[in-house]
């Protein structure tokens, strides 16, 4: 099975390339209150040239609609990432994917369904590995994207527990907070190719 991997919090060209150049399936640009954060702007300048095969995502937490419109406006998303109870005030166009966060803990939330959910931890971005006991119970109610404290060293163990779909990383690809390293990123696609190989 091929897992889908998405690189999350990018902010430059050359992590955009290395994650690209690796393999991923989807970028995340991060327009919530984070050392991650980048404009619209930014984020379109670093995705100049990138294949239109790589899902651009916006990511981002309790936004107004107003915030919302800019950054569709302005970086033209694939998808839209924010938590579940978010949509129900967003003015979403029929073309734009919908990714609803689900916190950990909520898995009430989570739909009976074949469309695409994010299953994390209450704090995006920090590290915090989810129960994936509890993640893999809710995995087969769609196609879950599991989240939060992933790395190369246990993304293998992650997928071979919770069965997820596909896999987020953001901190697990980082050498400092809110800095991308290359090198981790294609030790962290490789795991999770070698993964589906095993």
């Amino acid at each position: 099975m091929s897992v889908f991997v998405k690189i999350c919090g990018l902010r430059d060209a050359e992590s955009v390339i290395a994650a690209v150049d690796a393999g991923a399936d989807a970028l995340g640009f991060v327009f919530a209150e984070s050392v991650r954060k980048v404009s619209p702007e930014q984020a379109n300048a670093v995705m100049q040239n990138i294949s239109a095969h790589v899902q651009r995502v916006a990511v981002m937490r309790h936004p107004s609609d107003e915030e919302w419109q800019v950054v569709l406006d302005e970086f033209e998303p694939d998808v839209l990432q924010t938590d579940v109870e978010d949509f129900a005030g967003l003015d979403v166009p029929p073309h734009i994917r919908r990714w609803p966060v689900i916190r950990e803990g909520n898995s009430a939330a989570v739909p009976e369904s074949h469309h695409v959910f994010v299953y994390e931890g209450a704090n995006s971005g920090a590290g915090e590995t989810v129960n994936w006991s509890r993640a893999a119970a809710i995995a087969g109610r769609g196609r879950m994207i599991l989240a939060g404290g992933l790395a190369a060293e246990n993304v293998a163990e992650a997928i071979e527990t919770t069965k997820a779909w596909g896999v987020d990383v953001s901190s697990g690809v980082e050498s400092q907070p809110g800095q991308k390293d290359v090198e981790l990123i294609r030790q962290f696609i490789g795991a999770v190719r070698a993964a589906e190989i095993g």
